[in-house]
């Protein structure tokens, strides 16, 4: 949803002649819009700390530098996820191990305790498709065993676990503002912790080494080498008008989402996902779990979509430059690695609700827009897929 508001913001940067997001203090020209954007997402999320960057694949490589991960460390993820969750740990010189998701197509904390080693340093549960991953459980595993918890919220912005903001529950949390998320500016992210100390280092990261909102070039006072991932005032502004629609848009995604799911659950043999919490989900789509993968297929090839372990981009063996770099390193990953993976995501559909994006596997379903009568339509396609 882009409107007016994002347009009145875009208009007061680009009146005000500052783009970028330092400007002269004493000018009451200057909006400080990435700068507004920070402290407002703060007060959102209950965290200490939030620091805007280009993308949510920026916000990983800032947390896992910020939480001086070195090479060799290892960080249990998800065997079904986003690439950038795999490659910011290469890029930061770690090494991702993978681990099953559940029924909940979330991380399964079970396989978590079996995959950790003398090597592992953190724990990388990724919020997918906008449900919240288990986090009671995967909390108590990291204290136990003194592991970091980075929360990998980029498809969750707005979501909660009893009660409490995704990404505010770890160490640190990542999210994304690209055009197939919650809310957007086109492209974008945010990073929150509640740590000074690991925000004063995600802030040097992110700007050449300087320390949070510099006036100028702090020489002298520089300590960690950085790189540039500063977000700009035009993306600022528009992220800004986004993040106060927040809590709408979910309301309406979630009203969507509970009619469509109302006219499914009298077809027999649907099932629908695991939420661990239901109350917090972003519903951004609705995922159907099948029995089986035959049937999944089936109601797939009438809907003209796909299942889910067919989908591009989150599926670890979809992922050719992924898995060439896993056979270089000598531990491949090829499809039936995963097989509680495999069985859960080839029985799986993704219904578009808020995100349509056929890289997800959600080419088909609902939108934002979507008034009664299509909701309606969509259901009885779906109830008749079932049925042929």
């Amino acid at each position: 949803m882009i409107g007016k508001e994002e347009l009145a913001e875009l208009l007061d940067v680009m009146n005000s002649g500052y783009l970028f997001r330092y400007g002269s203090l004493h000018d009451q020209a200057f909006k400080r819009k990435v700068y507004s954007l920070e402290r407002e997402f703060e007060a959102y999320s209950g965290a200490n700390h939030a620091l805007a960057l280009t993308s949510g694949s920026a916000a990983l490589i800032v947390a896992l530098k910020a939480l001086d991960i070195q090479p060799g460390d290892e960080i249990i993820v998800p065997a079904y996820t986003f690439i950038a969750s795999y490659s910011a740990i290469i890029f930061c010189g770690g090494t991702p191990v993978l681990a099953e998701i559940d029924d909940s197509l979330t991380i399964d904390p079970e396989d978590i305790e079996k995959r950790i080693t003398a090597k592992t340093r953190a724990i990388m549960p990724v919020h997918m498709l906008g449900n919240a991953c288990d986090m009671d459980a995967i909390m108590e595993i990291a204290k136990r065993h003194g592991l970091i918890v980075i929360e990998d919220a980029c498809q969750a912005n707005g979501g909660s676990y009893k009660g409490q903001k995704l990404g505010a529950i770890g160490d640190i949390g990542t999210f994304s503002l690209n055009i197939f998320k919650t809310i957007t500016s086109g492209d974008g992210g945010i990073l929150i912790t509640d740590e000074e100390d690991i925000y004063t280092r995600a802030f040097a990261v992110h700007d050449q080494g300087h320390l949070p909102n510099r006036t100028g070039v702090e020489v002298g006072s520089r300590s960690i080498l950085g790189m540039n991932f500063r977000m700009n005032e035009l993306t600022g502004a528009v992220a800004l008008a986004q993040l106060r629609r927040l809590d709408g848009i979910i309301q309406i995604l979630r009203q969507k989402k509970a009619q469509l799911k109302s006219l499914l659950q009298g077809i027999p043999a649907i099932g629908f996902r695991r939420l661990n919490d239901p109350a917090g989900d972003c519903a951004t789509l609705c995922t159907l779990l099948l029995s089986s993968a035959a049937q999944a297929a089936g109601v797939a090839q009438q809907l003209a979509t796909t299942t889910v372990d067919n989908s591009g981009w989150h599926v670890y063996a979809n992922m050719e430059h992924f898995n060439r770099w896993l056979k270089e390193q000598g531990m491949p990953h090829g499809k039936g690695a995963f097989p509680r993976t495999d069985d859960t995501l080839s029985r799986a559909i993704n219904l578009s609700v808020g995100v349509v994006d056929a890289g997800l596997g959600a080419g088909f379903g609902i939108n934002i827009h979507s008034d009664e009568a299509e909701i309606e339509q969509i259901a009885a396609k779906i109830a008749k897929a079932f049925t042929e």
